[in-house]
């Protein structure tokens, strides 16, 4: 079994250890695994030693984000050189940007009615390794914690048994803090022709993650975004429908573009998503095959 895209605590909204999640990956019989953590490469050497001694194969990785088109994009690099400086200043130009836009979205939450305090969000983010830094799943945990807002409409729908309650620190994030809503407060990510241009300079494959999620909507989008040469697609994902799954496969195929698949797990932050959750239909030695031009070193 194959999971290329799942996120440890070295990501703002994960939870485990790269340790914990080799170790789930063993035990659910995933024997080629990548964690791409949100713009940090830090979990790679500790995942690759714990994968060497369970006899799995593991992918360095990591889950970028950037810009194309004004639209925000995640874009996933596998088996590049992990440790060169150019994906350290990836993460310092987002921790530089972290706190005042944390910030800038605690007084949008406020704006929508919630008495909410700068105390009770370092409360919970003090032991995160991206403590500067509050996500729209950290607003909803905080939030949906508070006894004098259980019966909040706002909140309703992200209770259990409310339409939203599948994932429901998540889905806040995305009907709140997205980009778009009403919480929104842009970061400045990098253009994503230069994620691509550093991903391959670095030795890795560009791959475009999730697409049917970022790409809703603005599907037109997809044809430019091959251009600037990506490597692959991940065309199997936990968002993706089976046809949606289908309809990138053969655009991949089209363009001889290697095709990936990932869960996306985090943890407790989308709770109805686990390992090895991605509705892959190629065979592993098909999908090893795709993957040949990805450095399993």
């Amino acid at each position: 079994m194959i999971d290329l895209h799942m996120h440890s605590h070295y990501s703002s909204d994960g939870e485990l250890t790269p340790q914990e999640l080799v170790n789930m990956c063993a035990e659910k019989g995933i024997d080629l695994m990548s964690i791409a953590d949100h713009n940090c490469v830090r979990a790679n050497e500790e995942a690759m030693k714990e994968a060497q001694k369970r006899g799995i194969t593991y992918i360095p990785g990591i889950e970028i984000d950037c810009t194309y088109e004004g639209v925000n994009f995640h874009m996933l690099g596998y088996g590049m050189d992990f440790y060169s400086p150019d994906f350290a200043e990836i993460e310092n130009n987002l921790k530089r940007q972290g706190r005042s836009a944390s910030l800038d979205m605690l007084e949008k939450t406020r704006e929508l009615g919630f008495d909410l305090t700068e105390e009770e969000m370092s409360e919970l983010s003090k032991d995160n390794y991206w403590s500067e830094t509050w996500t729209g799943e950290m607003f909803a945990e905080v939030l949906l914690a508070k006894p004098e807002y259980v019966d909040h409409p706002i909140l309703r729908p992200y209770r259990t048994g409310g339409t939203r309650s599948d994932n429901p620190y998540v889905n806040f994030y995305w009907d709140f803090y997205s980009q778009g809503k009403p919480c929104y407060v842009e970061i400045h990510y990098p253009d994503m022709q230069d994620i691509v241009d550093i991903i391959h300079k670095n030795h890795g494959s560009a791959v475009l993650a999730h697409p049917c999620v970022n790409l809703k909507g603005k599907e037109e989008l997809l044809n430019g975004i091959i251009d600037l040469g990506i490597d692959g697609i991940e065309a199997y994902s936990s968002y993706h429908s089976a046809e949606q799954c289908e309809a990138i496969v053969s655009k991949a195929e089209k363009h001889e573009l290697m095709i990936t698949c990932g869960s996306d797990f985090h943890g407790k932050t989308k709770p109805s998503i686990t390992l090895g959750q991605h509705g892959c239909r190629i065979s592993e030695e098909k999908m090893k095959k795709s993957l040949k031009y990805v450095s399993f070193s």
